[in-house]
């Protein structure tokens, strides 16, 4: 009953809501549960559905009070989608789509930008992991959750009059699904007058805190500072699962590689991923909560001066993506244990045929022991397609032998 309420009040009552403001834990809930609606279509970039998604992160920011910085004085930054999905290097249609900019000026030397796209997979097509008849990719984790944790730090930032020590930027960016289209775009045409940016944080999937409690948090080696700061702001409110790359498939990269310090926080892999049951109904609202509050307490504590900027190693892209074959598997990114942990076992693949089953853990393909998902990854570049390997696996407890042909 609660949800379908707030469905009721982001679909049909929001126009009326005006200043007037809902209870902060409510407001996360609405934001997720109409950005996550069949009404909205999987929120494809360059779809009406993806406009409307815009246009709602546009009113939130409004209501909230930010002040629109994209395109003459408005919340929108329009650029045109000129690849296809997920890097499939072909040329899409000729369409356009929108970062959402919401700015808060503090009269500070810099900014610090907090992000968190918008878009998802429309009704499936390139990207998706379903199969079936076309059917809403509604995408609650993927990214309405980030979305609605970008939008509650921006209504408590804006009410924090004693904050000062930067400017903050608050983007909802477009087309993230189809190459980080939107983030690329808003990095190199920040808008004018804007003070350099400090720092990046960036919200994708993050809806799915698990029992563990564990958050993935990477870009962690991109300023000295990050450990520190994410430790005080912590207070053991979860457990850190750090990844120390700037680089990723997600918004943050984009800025990493202008030399801007990021982070992008996480909770991990799930069976829904790029599939339509990504719904509402799976979110953990506490969880959702218990990250906004945890980010808003590192803003807070920020240093006056900018975060110093460091290059990281990143074996997460070139030296990690030569090899030929795959498994068919999701990795759990937040696993903190040794080996490679599986989240989720794609149909018709290697794994499934393998017997392998979410929640098994990987601990030696052939030869080679695998201690984590680089150790996986590397694994994986030293074989071809019709080779057979043993695995050795661990499933509640028990040391299992499996036999995989890639």
């Amino acid at each position: 009953m609660r949800l379908l309420l707030a469905l009721a009040l982001a679909a049909g009552l929001f126009p009326a809501l005006g200043a007037q403001a809902l209870a902060p834990d409510l407001q996360l809930r609405v934001d997720i549960a109409y950005l996550a609606s069949d009404l909205l279509g999987g929120r494809a970039s360059g779809s009406r559905f993806g406009d409307e998604a815009a246009e709602y992160v546009a009113a939130r920011m409004q209501q909230i009070g930010l002040e629109g910085i994209g395109d003459a004085g408005t919340f929108y930054q329009r650029f045109p989608i000129t690849v296809g999905g997920h890097g499939r290097g072909q040329s899409a249609p000729a369409l356009y789509t929108s970062n959402v900019l919401g700015y808060l000026d503090r009269g500070a030397a810099s900014t610090v930008l907090i992000g968190a796209h918008y878009d998802h997979l429309g009704f499936g097509g390139s990207g998706s992991l379903y199969i079936g008849e076309p059917a809403p990719h509604n995408g609650a984790d993927d990214n309405a959750s980030g979305v609605a944790v970008m939008l509650d730090l921006a209504a408590r930032l804006k009410a924090d009059e004693g904050f000062r020590k930067y400017n903050l930027l608050f983007v909802g960016f477009g087309a993230e699904e189809m190459g980080l289209i939107g983030s690329k775009y808003l990095a190199a045409h920040l808008p004018d007058g804007l003070p350099p940016l400090a720092a990046m944080f960036n919200f994708d999937m993050v809806g799915r805190l698990s029992g563990e409690g564990v958050l993935a948090v990477n870009g962690a080696g991109t300023s000295p500072i990050w450990h520190e700061l994410l430790d005080r702001a912590n207070a053991g409110r979860v457990t850190y699962r750090f990844h120390e790359s700037g680089l990723g498939p997600s918004d943050h990269a984009s800025f990493y590689l202008e030399d801007v310090p990021v982070l992008h926080f996480f909770t991990g892999q799930h069976p829904q991923y790029h599939k339509p049951d990504d719904d509402v109904v799976l979110i953990n609202f506490p969880g959702v909560r218990t990250l906004a509050d945890l980010v808003y307490d590192l803003v807070r504590a920020l240093p006056t001066a900018a975060p110093a900027f460091a290059k990281t190693k990143d074996t997460s892209t070139e030296d990690l993506t030569s090899f030929k074959v795959t498994m068919g598997v999701m990795p759990d990114y937040v696993f903190g244990g040794t080996g490679l942990r599986i989240d989720g076992v794609l149909s018709d693949r290697p794994a499934e045929k393998a017997g392998l089953q979410r929640g098994d853990v990987i601990l030696k393909i052939a030869s080679k022991d695998i201690r984590d998902i680089y150790g996986y990854m590397e694994a994986l570049g030293e074989h071809e397609t019709g080779q057979t390997v043993e695995l050795l696996v661990l499933r509640d407890g028990r040391k299992l032998r499996k036999k995989l042909t890639f």
